[in-house]
């Protein structure tokens, strides 16, 4: 990276389809990135205060928020290292905390604190509750056994996966199966 180039964070930005939508704002307005992952835009030059304007006014049209402090990049960059985790099906070599300061570059006990001051809720929360909201999805699907899922989501046993289940939705799968999609929650509203 040189020092021209910039990143840019961009909140809510939590599938491959947003990065199309980003890809095709950034191109409206003659912006080619070098390259969009979830939450981040590498450009090849620094943008003027104007461009700034004109991606946050276009990023805001399309529902997503450019983010300009630290802190909140942070958030958004553990944010979306777990939605890559769980809904990529990604597998965790390590445990959760040193797979995060790896991939963020910063101690996790600093960014636990700064998400729990921010947020509300613990690191560890946000992660169940995504891999619950990947449950559910795969519940939807009605292709692999609660089994299989509990495996693929890095479960100890499928007792373990039931009782965290019914422990945030109120429901065991087999019932949730039985009641559909209405239940689920998009994944940047978890």
């Amino acid at each position: 990276m040189t020092n021209s180039s910039e990143k840019l964070y961009i909140k809510n930005m939590v599938c491959d389809r947003c990065s199309m939508v980003v890809r095709q704002e950034l191109a409206k307005l003659g912006i080619e990135p070098l390259s969009v992952t979830l939450g981040e835009v590498q450009l090849a030059e620094q943008l003027n205060s104007e461009q700034r304007q004109q991606i946050r006014q276009s990023m805001q049209a399309v529902g997503f928020e450019l983010i300009d402090d630290k802190r909140s990049k942070t958030i958004e960059q553990i944010k979306n290292a777990i939605i890559d985790l769980v809904h990529n099906n990604k597998r965790l070599n390590s445990n959760l905390s040193e797979y995060l300061a790896t991939q963020i570059g910063r101690d996790y006990a600093y960014q636990s604190h700064l998400f729990s001051d921010i947020e509300g809720t613990t690191i560890e929360q946000y992660f169940i509750h995504q891999k619950i909201e990947k449950v559910k999805e795969l519940l939807v699907y009605d292709e692999l056994t609660l089994s299989q899922i509990a495996y693929s989501l890095d479960y100890s046993s499928v007792a373990h996966l039931s009782n965290q289940f019914k422990k945030v939705t109120g429901l065991t799968p087999s019932h949730f199966k039985k009641i559909g999609d209405k239940r689920r929650t998009p994944i940047d509203r978890v």
